[in-house]
């Protein structure tokens, strides 16, 4: 097995784990609502130390339910999946444009016999082309 193949094993058992092992030990039966978000939690502190407190801001939306707000939390979070996706596509996808192109140029060289200088001084991306050496 590959070492990259085996990090990314680990790191996928770690956030599983993460995920599952507060649910099978049970870390929050003994609240009303076990695993609210930290907004919540640090609003029912903050209360609890200074009643008088006045918030600074107040929110430019308040969604109306519970499940509107949290629709629309998946669809940020959604969103946010979808720009890594694409960044790590368009990243990887560059990757192999340059390796292919980089085989291409060894391929040529070997086929024209030309020597190592010659590929040494070829552009890799057409840059000579464009006027841009």
């Amino acid at each position: 097995m590959r070492r990259n193949t085996r990090i990314n094993l680990l790191l996928l058992l770690a956030v599983l784990a993460l995920a599952v092992l507060p649910l099978a030990l049970g870390l929050g039966d003994h609240k009303d609502q076990p695993f609210t978000g930290s907004d919540s939690e640090a609003e029912t502190a903050i209360t609890e130390l200074e009643p008088d407190y006045e918030p600074w801001f107040s929110p430019l939306y308040e969604p109306p339910s519970g499940e509107i707000e949290s629709a629309l939390f998946a669809v940020q979070a959604a969103l946010g999946a979808g720009v890594l996706a694409y960044y790590f596509g368009v990243r990887r996808g560059r990757r192999q444009g340059e390796q292919r192109a980089l085989a291409r140029l060894e391929e040529e060289r070997d086929g024209d016999g030309a020597g190592a200088d010659d590929a040494a001084r070829a552009p890799v991306d057409g840059a000579s082309r464009q006027g841009r050496v």
